[in-house]
């Protein structure tokens, strides 16, 4: 469960990140508010949600069960457990 979660936080971070690269590297002023502007965040913020809504869409799309599978639950087989799976 973790992993899913550091994937998706580490995707809405990434714009805010690159944007405080891209001012170190411009020698801007990292920590001037001037840089962090409401527009400039706004912006930022807009970027880091298309990037958070398009991988919960590719999650969704290409994760999971393959169409028209059934489920076979967990169950015992000669006194051994078998795993649930997908068929």
């Amino acid at each position: 469960m973790i992993r899913p979660v550091l994937t998706e936080l580490a995707l809405f971070l990434t714009p805010f990140v690159l944007y405080a690269a891209y001012l170190v590297a411009t020698r801007n002023g990292l920590v001037d508010p001037q840089a962090w502007r409401l527009p400039v965040l706004g912006w930022l913020t807009l970027a880091a949600l298309v990037l958070l809504i398009a991988s919960f869409v590719v999650m969704a799309q290409f994760s999971g069960a393959p169409p028209n599978s059934t489920y076979v639950p967990a169950h015992m087989e000669d006194g051994r457990f078998v795993p649930g799976t997908t068929r």
